[in-house]
């Protein structure tokens, strides 16, 4: 009996380009800002980075409407700068990360948080928390021969207009490069994965009807409504 459906890869925009980026897979950094890290209860300077995943189609556009998930009353955002890798490997060492980065992009890592906490609680996966439909928000990759390597940029998002997250990628516990060396320990790193390098301090609450605005300067923008 031979199969009669089609399965699609997922792709991300590049700005500036009608040529789309192949994704993946996404992984995703832990309590990687200070700041997050304690309001989440952790500590932050005895707990590194960890590392979780998404599903590649959990990608979606960082403009338009975004339908509310299911099994959640408590749907939080989290701005965060995205890494596009090009090139690959195993146990890279930090000062080489950079030849492997294809460009960055602003990112929002939907999290169901109250599956979250039900899952932290049980001591189980966190995957129906974090790696749901649509729970990967991107905005246009922007290629890094345009935008360099930013080790400094403002962070920061809006919900109706109202400040929520303010921050300076400066401040992530692991920087960039040092990120993809530890990914790399882990995992071989292969051209198409992407990277969230973590959120700041202020992640909260969406409901149907909000608008949420983030970006990174020099980077990109998202505006999303949730319906």
């Amino acid at each position: 009996m031979g199969l009669s459906f089609s399965v699609s890869a997922p792709t991300a925009a590049i700005a500036g380009s009608g040529e789309r980026f192949l994704v993946r897979r996404i992984f995703c950094v832990g309590k990687n800002y200070a700041d997050h890290a304690r309001e989440m209860g952790g500590d932050p300077s005895r707990e590194p980075p960890f590392f979780f995943s998404k599903p590649a189609d959990a990608v979606a556009l960082g403009t338009g409407d975004i339908a509310m998930p299911p099994r959640t009353a408590n749907l939080h955002h989290e701005i965060e700068l995205v890494v596009a890798l090009a090139k690959g490997g195993a146990n890279i060492a930090s000062d080489d990360a950079a030849g492997c980065i294809f460009g960055y992009a602003v990112g929002n890592d939907l999290t169901r948080r109250d599956l979250q906490a039900d899952a932290k609680a049980g001591g189980r996966p966190w995957d129906m928390a974090k790696g749901f439909d649509h729970s990967a928000i991107l905005s246009p990759i922007r290629p890094s021969a345009e935008v360099g390597h930013p080790a400094s940029a403002r962070i920061w998002l809006s919900v109706n207009g109202e400040l929520r997250q303010d921050g300076d990628i400066a401040d992530m516990i692991w920087p960039v490069a040092d990120i993809i060396a530890e990914l790399s320990t882990y995992v071989e790193l292969r051209p198409g994965d992407l990277i969230y390098t973590g959120t700041p301090a202020g992640v909260g609450r969406v409901v149907a009807g909000d608008v949420v605005e983030g970006g990174v300067d020099g980077i990109g923008v998202i505006a999303n409504r949730f319906v």
